[in-house]
């Protein structure tokens, strides 16, 4: 079973490094356009996990229907499709404002890897979040730790 798994996310990993070699003849326009909607999407990303956050250090009341909606939300902007978003040449100093670290298309693999690791804590927190305030504090050390693991690795300095 574990060996089916494998082999299925390998076959992922390489169909989408197969399509992000092929497309690299975006427009600046374009590119433009991918790193602003990234920046839309690690801005929702910053809400929810703050809504979240607030709760699980006690600085917002804990309340289990909006904990529950932050987290479904989360997911889904976690779920998005990664194709559409980073670019090839939408990288830091290809493109103002971008923090994108070229090693995000040189590592495509360990980057995909990272990504799928969020979106497994974040679908993990769906159900930690409506269930108390320890258990959303337990998922948000496993959030917390998926974002700092992709930002060290892929995210450049401020411009």
């Amino acid at each position: 079973m574990q060996s089916k798994f494998s082999l299925s996310l390998s076959a992922c990993i390489l169909i989408i490094m197969t399509t992000l070699a092929g497309a690299d003849n975006y427009s600046n326009s374009e590119l433009k356009k991918a790193t602003a909607a990234r920046h839309s999407q690690m801005q929702m990303i910053a809400y929810h996990t703050g809504l979240l956050s607030e709760m699980a250090k006690g600085s917002t009341a804990y309340n289990a229907d909006l904990a529950t909606a932050a987290a479904e939300n989360l997911a889904t902007v976690a779920s998005m499709k990664r194709i559409t978003l980073w670019l090839i040449g939408s990288e830091q100093g290809a493109i103002a404002k971008s923090r994108a670290k070229s090693e995000i298309w040189s590592d495509s693999i360990g980057f995909e890897k990272t990504a799928l690791a969020f979106e497994a804590a974040s679908n993990a927190m769906i159900i930690a979040a409506g269930k108390n305030v320890d258990t959303l504090r337990t998922a948000m050390s496993s959030i917390g730790k998926s974002c700092q693991s992709c930002h060290e690795s892929y995210r450049g300095p401020k411009n």
